[in-house]
Parts: C-alpha cells; structure tokens; sequence
C-alpha cells in the first residue's frame, strides 16, 4: 500500500504542474518554468527528496519519478531528439550505451567486492594495527585505500565489519561517520572506486584528470581520521589479536584483479584504438562479465546477491536516466563555487545524478566534482550509498542529529580538502564532453566534437539552479 501512494503521490505531482508547462507549444524541447524554474527540475528535486525522506521505498520513489518525469516530456514537451514518444525513443536510443555500461559495471562489481571479502584480506588486516588510538585510525586509512579499487559501499562495510569486531561492538557515530568518510575519500580519485568517478570514466574522462581528488582527499581523510579515531578510543579501545591463524584465498584476489583489468584495459584499448566505436556498444561492462564467466571454475561467483543488486542497480539507473532529460542549459555556469556547492547538496541528495547533471552540462574540473559530489555525501548518513549501506549494520546511525553533532569533523575536512586543492592546483574546467544542443549525457572525449570558440561552456540561459 505504501509503494502505491508513493507512486500515486508522485503520478499527482505530474498532473498538478503540468499545466503550467502549457502556455507553450507542447512539443517544443524547452523547459516550461513555474515560478521561474523549470518543471523538469522541479519533478527531479522532488524525485531526489523522496529518495532521501523514503528510505526504505527508494527503488519505488526512483521508478515512479522516472516514469513521471518521462510522461511528462512526452506529452508536454519533447526531447531534443524529437517530439512524443519517438523523440523519447531516441533519447533512449542515444543513451542506451551508457546505462548499459553502468549496469554491467555496477552488476559485475558487487560480486568482485564479494570475492574481495572472501579472501579473508579484511579479516587478517587488522593484525597489524597498533593498539592505541592511532589503531583507529590506520584502520580509516586502510579502508580508503579498500575504496580505491573496491566499490566504496564494499569498503564501507569491510570497515564497519572490521570496527564490529576490534572495538566489541561498541562504535563511535562519529567513527561510524569517519568510515562513511574514509570510503568516499578513497572512491572520489579512482575510476572503479565509485560510481560517480565510473560513470565520469565512461564519459571519456580521463583516470589521471579524477585523480587530482586525492589531493584533497587526502587533507580530508588525516583530519577526519584523527578526530574519528580519538573519539573511538575514548569510547570502546581496540581489541588486538582477531583472527590470528586465518589466511589469505588467492585465487580469489587472482579474481578481482582479472575483473579490474579487464574493465581497466578495455576502456583504455577502445578509447584509444577504437573511439568512434565507444558510443556504439557496452565495451567496459561486457568486458567485466567475460572475466567473471572465464573464471566460474576458479571459485563460484556469489550469485544469490544478484536479485538484490538489480534493484539497487536500477534505482541507480532511473536516476541517470531522469538527469538525462534535465535541461541543463537552465543551471547556473560551471565553476569552483558550484562545484563547492554540490557537495554540500550531494549530502541531501544522491550523488548519482548530481553527477550525470554536471556530466550533461559539462565545463567542470572534473577532479574538484568527483571529490565534492564524492565525499560531499559523507555529511549525512543518507547522503551516499555507503553510509546507506553502514547504517542497516549500525541502526543507531540513522540520526542526522547524533550523525551532524558527533560526526561534524567530516564536514569540516570536506571544506578543507576542497580548498587545500583549489590553493595547490587550481580551477582548471575542461571543455564540456558534448555541445550543448546534442542529446546525449557522456561520451568519450576522444569522439566529442569541438568546444565553442572561447573554449568553455555554453552560457547558461535564463532560470536559477535547480535546488
């Protein structure tokens, strides 16, 4: 019953702003305002509050928002790629290869961090930590560097196992906060450590540009890493010697490299030898579901996670697909001040189509967006997939009060990691991955076609943001 007045809530929404979008020509691809913003970014705001206040119906809130937010530019205004139900159907057809790659990406991955757990790696990592406060805080750092090659949710939990087990289970919400932290951090400056910095790798950003995050990860991670452990020790010290005789499972490790070379090596080979075909097929995620079938006989892949993997895969995607139909001609311009921004929204809202929103616009640093919309989430516990994740481990950290109060050092370290990075490197915004007047959200830089003549972005037109 609840999942029907969800959808019906938001299918009511629809029907009550529609009108407003009638003054024009109903098949005109232009974003109809009210009160001045346009109706599209409205049903996406309201799609995006949803998620962060349903949270136990964000799967239903996601379809029934894409679902609206479809209907509505079907019938109200088009797509660039035309008017009805064909203009919708090429959009799609234009997009089909990066939802396509996500999934097989996002897919793949949850069983990768799966092997990764089985190894018995996170089990014997804390063998060597030291027995006082600073305990604490090599197992932050441990869980970063987990986060650079592992899905960040993976890291979370590997983190909040590791804390259940050293400190008798008695947690910290602000170490809790820290894990959150430190698994963001890690993921903001690796192409496979997140979705965000995938779904921007896909898009043809370069790995070496989403690298820069790290400058101001780093400065993020030691600050919060030192207040999170402090307040852990004060609260329940480190139990030593877990685990003492467990050993490692290579073949499995063998697996998780093979899955990230693959997927690693594919997007390089086709990005470079073959990009006029990299928006034509799903290269990269096809290419990490051949390794995982070439090695069914090394060790058997965990396949009765996939049923719950597919729904949160295509929540995630409905989200893209909705940021694909946003207009993004309406947001305010590219720049260090936006990008500051999103983080701090990214802590309301999921970071996913923050991204492809940023992704569509284009004129961004990408190495300041992947560390804003990356760590910015890590403010609240709903405010990424990780700390999602950590709080069906941890019940007692579903308080955004008790989350801000006691975990308040990670806002801190995200303002001080984005200007420690801004002071070192710079803004140095890259041309957008696709002009303005093309449909498609992300495609490899090497087949985008030139920048304006000024080399930057488009000017925005017209409404405010979309908050």
């Amino acid at each position: 019953m609840k999942r029907l007045l969800v959808m019906a809530a938001f299918s009511l929404l629809a029907a009550l702003l529609a009108p407003a979008a009638m003054a024009a020509d109903a098949f005109v691809p232009t974003a109809h305002t009210l009160a001045g913003i346009p109706v599209g970014f409205i049903l996406f705001g309201l799609t995006l509050l949803g998620v962060a206040l349903f949270h136990n119906h964000t799967f239903y809130v996601a379809i029934a928002g894409v679902v609206t937010i479809s209907v509505y530019k079907i019938v109200f205004t088009g797509f660039k790629t035309g008017p009805g139900i064909a203009g919708f159907v090429a959009h799609l057809g234009h997009e089909w290869v990066t939802l396509a790659n996500l999934f097989g990406l996002l897919m793949g991955f949850a069983l990768l961090s799966r092997h990764f757990e089985k190894s018995h790696v996170p089990v014997i990592l804390p063998r060597y930590l030291p027995d006082d406060w600073k305990g604490g805080f090599v197992m932050l750092i441990m869980v970063f560097v987990l986060s650079s090659f592992l899905d960040n949710i993976a890291a979370a939990l590997i983190g909040g196992a590791m804390a259940h087990q050293l400190f008798k289970a008695k947690v910290h919400i602000g170490y809790l906060a820290g894990i959150v932290a430190a698994s963001n951090a890690g993921g903001a400056g690796s192409v496979v450590g997140d979705t965000t910095t995938t779904m921007m790798w896909i898009a043809g950003v370069s790995p070496l540009t989403v690298v820069d995050a790290y400058v101001a990860s780093v400065v993020a991670l030691i600050f919060v890493a030192v207040v999170a452990a402090k307040q852990q020790h004060a609260y329940s010290p480190i139990l030593k010697n877990a685990h003492e005789h467990t050993r490692v499972d290579l073949p499995r490790i063998g697996i998780v490299v093979l899955i990230l070379v693959a997927a690693m090596g594919t997007n390089i080979f086709i990005n470079t030898r073959m990009p006029e075909n990299a928006d034509h097929f799903p290269f990269i995620g096809a290419a990490v579901w051949v390794a995982l079938l070439v090695t069914i006989p090394v060790r058997r892949h965990d396949w009765e996670i996939m049923p719950e993997t597919l729904k949160g895969t295509i929540f995630l995607l409905s989200l893209v697909t909705c940021a694909s139909m946003m207009p993004v001609e309406a947001l305010p311009a590219a720049s260090w001040q936006s990008a500051l921004g999103l983080g701090f929204v990214s802590a309301v809202f999921d970071n996913i189509p923050l991204t492809a929103l940023a992704l569509k616009q284009g004129g961004y640093d990408w190495g300041f967006l992947a560390y804003a919309v990356g760590f910015g989430g890590s403010m609240i516990w709903f405010g990424s997939s990780a700390g999602v994740a950590l709080s069906n481990m941890y019940p007692e950290a579903r308080s955004v009060g008790r989350w801000l109060k006691e975990g308040w050092h990670v806002a801190v370290a995200y303002v001080l990691g984005f200007f420690f990075m801004l002071a070192v490197l710079g803004w140095h915004p890259d041309a957008p991955l696709k002009t303005v007047p093309a449909a498609v959200i992300m495609v490899p830089a090497a087949v985008a076609p030139a920048p304006t003549s000024a080399g930057a972005p488009p000017a925005p037109v017209g409404a405010p943001g979309y908050q």
